[in-house]
């Protein structure tokens, strides 16, 4: 055997044994695997667990814990009882289950504000824009019903962030992107109690309250004006103008 060259003896100490991963892990890699590769897509019946396990040469419980995490990720659906209706089932991920990921990581990340505040202007430019290129009816009413509970939560801190945030969530989701409006609905979870908390600091907030909703009310004219390039600035403004205030030192 030819000897260890002195580069070899330097690296030798990086190469560890790999950890064994637990079954469901390798459960749970697989199905990714076949969703991302296609060959398993939405609506597509996974095997019985009891093949499932078999084929993998995994315990059945390995299998049912891959499942249960796949299915509070949204992944996957089980339906119960018998004949072709039961089983489990690759799900549309649920928006719900998506913010809620991103949510989670978003605040464990202990972003800055700023890069909260530019994501936020990324984002939120994009779906203004895209809302006042084609607002229907229906996206008009929910944008427009939140701007009425912010102008009824004027008084009310607790209340105007929520209405606040249901503003900013209705013109995401105007804008006919599904993705944009969980990327914005988890920013604006993951910041939700950062912004009540400076809402209720600030003293004189009757005054920037009232200036909030005045800049609400001059980014939904924008948008039903259909003015493609006044929504999105009066966006960017409206949120950097908000992050300054509210979270001065």
């Amino acid at each position: 055997m030819a000897p260890l060259s002195s580069s070899d003896e330097t690296d030798g100490g990086l190469w560890l044994p790999v950890k064994r991963a637990r079954a469901h892990e390798l459960v749970i890699e697989v199905i990714e695997d076949r969703i991302l590769s296609g060959a398993l897509q939405v609506g597509d019946a996974l095997p019985p667990e009891r093949e499932l396990a078999s084929s993998l040469e995994v315990s059945r419980a390995g299998v049912r814990e891959a499942v249960r995490v796949l299915e509070s990720q949204g992944v996957l659906r089980s339906q119960p009882g018998a004949g072709a209706a039961a089983g489990t089932f690759v799900a549309a991920l649920p928006r719900e289950a998506l913010s809620r990921f991103l949510r989670l990581h978003v605040a464990l990340s202990n972003f800055t504000i700023e890069d909260v505040t530019e994501a936020r202007i990324v984002l939120e430019r994009a779906s203004a824009s895209s809302a006042a290129r084609g607002l229907d009816g229906a996206a008009r009413a929910r944008v427009a019903e939140a701007l009425a509970a912010g102008d009824a939560a004027l008084g009310d801190r607790h209340a105007f962030n929520e209405a606040d945030t249901r503003f900013h969530l209705a013109i995401a989701d105007a804008s006919g992107s599904s993705l944009s409006a969980a990327l914005t609905g988890a920013i604006r979870e993951a910041v939700r109690l950062p912004l009540l908390h400076a809402i209720e600091r600030k003293a004189e907030w009757g005054d920037q309250s009232e200036l909030l909703q005045k800049e609400h009310h001059a980014i939904f004219e924008a948008i039903t004006a259909g003015d493609v390039d006044r929504a999105a600035d009066a966006t960017e403004a409206h949120i950097r103008r908000a992050s300054a205030v509210l979270f001065a030192e």
